[in-house]
């Protein structure tokens, strides 16, 4: 198993209209970067990720769950475009900044400080767990 995440920006895919899906959960599609896509390929049942309010907010304020593997992206007919189905877990009881992810030197490795524009990005087990302990989840959802 393994930690992801997943930028949206708020006014195209937030994070009420990700919880409002359910169960079933939703596409996380679109996505047309290479490195992108091979996350999401490398994604299995049960991994969780981190859902990141890009452009807007700029904080984590939830976390999700991989609920369908990789498939063929329903947005377009480009075979070389994959996505993955997510769907909510939890909402992060305090958001957590990019600036307070910046300032904590135990993150300083981070996709989301290194890889800025990466829209699906790893999460290591240690990060996954500073930033769940950074936003007040004292039991954290692991994999």
């Amino acid at each position: 198993m393994a930690y992801w995440l997943f930028k949206s920006e708020p006014f195209k895919w937030s994070w009420d209209q990700q919880k409002a899906k359910g169960k079933a959960g939703e596409e996380w599609d679109g996505i047309r970067n290479y490195q992108a896509r091979n996350n999401m390929r490398a994604m299995k049942v049960g991994d969780l990720g981190f859902f990141y309010h890009s452009n807007e907010g700029l904080n984590i304020v939830g976390i999700v769950e991989i609920c369908v593997e990789s498939h063929p992206d329903s947005t377009t007919d480009d075979e070389r475009w994959d996505c993955v189905d997510v769907k909510a877990v939890c909402d992060m009881p305090e958001p957590v900044t990019l600036k307070a992810v910046k300032a904590n030197p135990k993150l300083a490795a981070m996709s989301l400080v290194t890889s800025m524009r990466l829209s699906v990005q790893p999460v290591t087990e240690d990060e996954w767990l500073e930033v769940c302990r950074m936003g007040g989840l004292d039991n954290p959802p692991t994999c």
